[in-house]
Parts: C-alpha cells; sequence; structure tokens
C-alpha cells in the first residue's frame, strides 16, 4: 500500500476541540464557565501577573546594574589579521583605499552604522591604506611598520593636536 500526500491525516483524537464555556448547565462548563464565584478573577480585564497582593514583587526587589549609553558609537570592528587573510584570498584588493564599503563588500564588517573601527589582533604584512572611523594606537603602529597608512576623519585628527 502507498502513502498519498492527499490521503494523509492526523491520527484520531490527536487535535481536540476547544472548550466552548458559558453555554448552559450540561456542558458541564455553563454558569461560571470555569471561573469559580464571584472577584477579581471571575471579571474580564484581569491581568495579575506579577502582583503580589501589595507587596513589592519580586521583579522590583532584585537590584539594577548597568545602563545602555545612548550616545555610544556602533562601529564595525575588524581586526588586522582578518584584513591579512582577505588581502591574501584576493577578496581585498591591496592597491585601492580599504574602507568601509570595501570591508563590507568582503564580508567582514558586518553592522556598525558609524563606521570601522580597526583593532590589532593578527599580523599586517601588506602595504595598505585604510580610511576608517577609528583606530587603535597598536593597529596605527602596526599599518604603519607594514608601510601603509590610516586616515581618520578630520574630527578625531583634531582632538589629538589639542
Amino acid at each position: 500500500m502507498t502513502i498519498k500526500l492527499n490521503d494523509l491525516r492526523d491520527n484520531a483524537g490527536a487535535r481536540k476541540g476547544r472548550m466552548r464555556v458559558g453555554r448552559g448547565i450540561g456542558s458541564g462548563k455553563g454558569k461560571t464557565a470555569g471561573r469559580g464565584q464571584k472577584g477579581q478573577k471571575a471579571r474580564s480585564g484581569v491581568a495579575i501577573n506579577g502582583f503580589e497582593g501589595g507587596q513589592m514583587p519580586l521583579h522590583m526587589r532584585i537590584p539594577k546594574r548597568g545602563f545602555n549609553n545612548i550616545f555610544a558609537k556602533d562601529y564595525a570592528i575588524v581586526n588586522l589579521g582578518m584584513v591579512q587573510k582577505l588581502v591574501d584570498a584576493k577578496k581585498l584588493d591591496p592597491k585601492a583605499t580599504v574602507d568601509h564599503a570595501a570591508l563590507k563588500a568582503a564580508g567582514v564588517a558586518r553592522g556598525g552604522k558609524d563606521g570601522v573601527r580597526l583593532l590589532a589582533k593578527g599580523e599586517l604584512t601588506a602595504k595598505l591604506t585604510f580610511a576608517v572611523a577609528g583606530a587603535s594606537q597598536g593597529a596605527i603602529a602596526a599599518v604603519e611598520k607594514a608601510g601603509g597608512k590610516v586616515e581618520l576623519p578630520a574630527k578625531a585628527e583634531e582632538a589629538k593636536a589639542e
């Protein structure tokens, strides 16, 4: 006997219908419809999850920690080791300027609406020119040691001059 898609059915009793409450005393769920007698929870519009009868609820007794800095910049973090791997795999052109768009196209800078921040993890041997929103001092030193240079936005340069 072969199984046909149009003959597939659930096993008998696998799906149970919803109980219709408040439909007469003979149904077994008539009159109070399974809500017991009177009181707050017998009424409609009750939302008392987490309410502890006036005692300070648990979720309010537990201490708060940390905060979200609304001024924090959102950088895509890229390590020099990854950049070197991309150059070796011919996914990055060593002659062109490496910027956010190039790193995104190579699939290494995900997210980062405020640009890319370059960090010094890994070895860089290729001579590259970076145009990024930020870079650690170690990363700048490593790029310059390899014969390249890092171009940062004007604001960062002004802040360093002061």
